[in-house]
């Protein structure tokens, strides 16, 4: 290999371009961490709670900043072109509405039911 040929293959391995690479500080990392086993122990406290029509609720908005966590710190959507958070935030919207639908659905159907027709569901269930 000529002298030249060595130095053009040094100068490209040197500069390869990855984008917008960062190394996030070990900090961060572990304060994101300690935040989400926090979080989770959390969740599981407030499970041993009876909170009645919020039980639901509460564990999806635990769950949801956790998540967000994850998304902005390990995903780096934080450092990341806001075009990606807005399809990220885009899809939460559509899961929302979907499930909201499924929400409203069932209270128009359930009050419906008497008991004649639970008994008849249980007994054709086998149960």
């Amino acid at each position: 290999m000529t002298a030249a040929a060595t130095t053009d293959t040094a100068h490209t391995d040197e500069h390869h371009d990855h984008g917008d690479h960062h190394i996030l500080p070990l900090w961060l990392l572990i304060g994101t961490w300690v935040a989400l086993m926090g979080l989770t122990i959390f969740t599981v406290t407030a499970s041993t709670f009876e909170l009645g029509a919020f039980d639901l609720p509460v564990a999806m908005a635990i769950a949801t900043v956790k998540a967000t966590l994850v998304m902005l710190i390990f995903m780096h959507l934080l450092w990341d072109k806001g075009f990606h958070s807005m399809l990220i935030l885009s899809s939460f919207l559509f899961v929302f509405l979907f499930i909201s639908f499924i929400w409203i659905d069932r209270k128009q159907y359930q009050p419906t039911i008497t008991e004649k027709d639970r008994e008849a569901i249980v007994i054709d269930l086998g149960q």
